[in-house]
């Protein structure tokens, strides 16, 4: 976890993103819209989150951001994909994935995880793989 894990972040399902995208494609005025799911948390409380959803105690390390971005390429190398960027780890903890402001989404992500449990964490999906191949179901890499 990059330092303390207290930087918060509004997970939104793919589901109401997409019903977001077509309503204000269909408007005419220019907006900026946060997509946002209606639970907000730490990332240390994502984590645990998760945790608890797939029955696992979850040990987190805190890390400074310039060593969690190496262990992130070296994961990456052995995976054959980019887990994480200089970028992502910045914006992650600068606060840019929490804005104070009505969610967009409707699904809490706890509700799903708790009816999903059974298939989180069962296969990696590669980002890289994701980008070249656009046409085939997300698939274990």
């Amino acid at each position: 976890m990059f330092g303390d894990g207290a930087y918060r972040l509004q997970p939104i399902y793919v589901e109401d993103l997409a019903a977001l995208a077509v309503v204000e494609g269909k408007n005419q005025t220019d907006r900026i819209i946060n997509a946002i799911g209606p639970e907000t948390f730490t990332y240390r409380k994502l984590v645990e989150v998760v945790g608890d959803a797939i029955g696992k105690k979850c040990r987190m390390v805190k890390v400074s951001p310039g060593f969690g971005y190496v262990a992130g390429k070296v994961i990456g190398w052995l995976v054959r994909d980019t887990f994480i960027t200089r970028e992502e780890i910045k914006g992650l903890m600068d606060g840019l994935l929490w804005v104070d402001s009505p969610p967009t989404g409707t699904t809490r992500l706890t509700d799903w995880m708790r009816a999903n449990a059974n298939l989180l964490g069962r296969h990696y999906a590669s980002e890289l793989a994701r980008r070249r191949d656009r046409l085939s179901p997300y698939l274990s890499a």
